[in-house]
């Protein structure tokens, strides 16, 4: 697989940053009063230089750069690995392709939420059995791999949902993607002892606001039935809520953060609205405003942080932070090219059909087939993902040209793909992952890193550089 530039059998010794077979070492602005970063964007080594020697690191008598020198095949290779050493260890699984919400921005064609199918139990089973056996073979002995029962709604399929769960406990660990509103005492009680993680799904502070993108097919909204799921498991360490950022809630996103701080949310995603449908188009914010409002919200959780010292972890931007600390412990792998999909995870529709992502359920064109009818080994090496796993940072104008880009990977191909007919093309929201990429380096040139992740981090991480003006990269 192609993951980086190839240097050519040249004269140039390589002595010299940016020119012949040199490394490549880039000054990136982070709007920080003493720092700036250096940046090499081919292995996604960066270093925090005083603005006052900017111009020696380029120098090869530098200690910097000597040091880098000496080290950059070592990132390479990890950059490598990571890009492309990785096979499936997680499934997510639509157990119903019905929703008893409309949401305006869905992914899912509306046709499919309304009249869909459940998946019954019996073949739930098979499927998860033919899972089992692929991940037995391509995952170590002693790794659990994942189900992540997901959306549309899998609660509509709770008896299905509930049986696997029992039926492979010692086999998978479980999560469940929920809209909340079907989540009664006993299902909650349920998911909790069984250790199965949580995700609700919750737009805004209050219900006015909430119900203009979430609602019923009847139009009502939702809001005061997912507050009160969110209630039911209260304490749990393993629950998350999502709230996905749109034109309409933007401006509420510190607001939002206070809110779910209020009722002791540990983890919760700020996700930019997915543009695969005309729908999530509709709802799309503006860029460059959206990232203010973002950078406020961080902001406003480490208000919170200080004032009280209970963390809200904002997970998306945490994974940002972590491609830039540290690329391998990063945890969610749509900042990268290529993304998780299809590579790290696959999505199992309710009729049996693989994608390599959730994001591709409702784009018939890159199903790679049935779980019940071909080996999964193979369907990995069909055209519907090998499209996605062969789409490279590298090849997507402007995306090569940029030094940050293996801190975002140009996300989301599905997304990329429906806005313009080609993966080859940048994602919706550019301005947002450059300003969230800057906001991190500020973060960790302060020594406020450590604030906006959750704790104990650093235990899987390795350290392959240490250098007074550098950090682990």
């Amino acid at each position: 697989m192609k993951t980086g530039r190839t240097k050519t059998a040249a004269s140039s010794q390589g002595r010299w940053a940016n020119s012949g077979n040199g490394i490549e070492l880039y000054p990136v602005d982070i709007d920080h009063p003493v720092f700036t970063a250096v940046v090499s964007p081919d292995t996604a080594f960066w270093a925090l230089v005083d603005k006052s020697e900017l111009a020696g690191v380029f120098s090869d008598d530098h200690s910097l750069y000597r040091e880098y020198r000496q080290k950059a095949e070592v990132f390479e290779h990890e950059m490598n690995a990571l890009r492309s050493g990785q096979k499936p260890s997680a499934v997510y699984v639509n157990p119903t392709e019905r929703c008893n919400l409309d949401c305006s921005y869905c992914y899912i064609p509306g046709e499919m939420r309304k009249d869909g199918r459940d998946m019954p139990k019996e073949e739930l089973i098979d499927a998860l059995g033919r899972m089992k056996r692929y991940f037995r073979r391509n995952t170590p002995e002693d790794y659990k791999p994942e189900v992540i029962f997901h959306g549309s709604e899998p609660m509509l399929n709770r008896e299905a949902v509930f049986t696997a769960i029992d039926y492979f406990s010692d086999d998978f660990r479980f999560g469940v993607q929920t809209n909340g509103t079907l989540l009664d005492r006993e299902s909650a009680d349920f998911l909790m002892s069984r250790g199965v993680g949580i995700g609700f799904s919750l737009d805004a502070p209050e219900a006015l606001l909430a119900s203009r993108t979430r609602k019923t097919w009847s139009g009502d909204g939702v809001y005061d039935s997912v507050v009160q799921a969110i209630e039911l498991v209260k304490g749990y360490d393993r629950y998350s809520v999502i709230c996905t950022v749109t034109k309409e809630n933007m401006a509420a996103l510190v607001d939002m953060v206070d809110f779910f701080h209020a009722m002791e949310v540990p983890v919760c995603m700020l996700n930019p609205v997915r543009c695969t449908r005309v729908g999530g188009r509709m709802m799309k914010p503006d860029d460059a405003a959206m990232a203010n409002y973002y950078l406020k919200a961080l902001d406003r959780t480490h208000e919170l942080y200080r004032e009280t010292g209970r963390k809200l972890v904002v997970a998306n931007f945490a994974n940002i932070l972590l491609a830039v600390l540290a690329p391998t412990a990063r945890k969610l792998m749509c900042d990268i090219s290529p993304c998780g999909g299809g590579r790290c995870f696959v999505a199992l529709s309710a009729k049996g059909d693989l994608f390599p992502c959730s994001e591709f359920v409702g784009l018939p064109e890159f199903n790679g087939g049935s779980v019940f009818h071909e080996d999964i080994d193979d369907v990995l090496e069909k055209a519907p993902f090998r499209k996605v796993t062969g789409r490279m940072v590298e090849d997507i104008e402007p995306c090569n040209r940029c030094a940050i880009r293996h801190f975002c990977g140009s996300p989301c191909p599905a997304e990329a793909y429906s806005l313009h007919g080609t993966m080859q093309s940048p994602g919706a929201f550019c301005e947002l992952y450059e300003e969230q990429v800057r906001y991190a380096m500020r973060l960790i040139a302060d020594g406020k890193a450590d604030d906006f992740l959750e704790d104990n981090w650093e235990n899987s991480v390795e350290t392959v550089f240490d250098l007074a003006l550098s950090s682990p990269a």
